[in-house]
């Protein structure tokens, strides 16, 4: 699907920074960082919810281990 990314000068200049480190065109870049950001949040889920899990799971023994 085409679209248009309307950026602010600076965020042009960060992004043709980006792709100029990473050696790829600035669509490349921007996909890459859409994919890398997409996966930091959906990991962050995810420990987060596991984290609340083990946290009920375990939370009489936490709660002596505590006092």
């Amino acid at each position: 699907m085409a679209m248009t990314l309307r950026l602010s000068p600076e965020d042009e200049q960060a992004l043709a920074l980006l792709a100029e480190a990473d050696g790829v065109s600035k669509q490349e870049a921007t996909v890459r960082a859409i994919h890398e950001a997409a996966s930091r949040r959906l990991r962050r889920d995810k420990v987060a919810s596991l984290s609340a899990a083990a946290r009920e799971r375990y939370a009489e023994l936490l709660d002596r281990l505590g006092h």
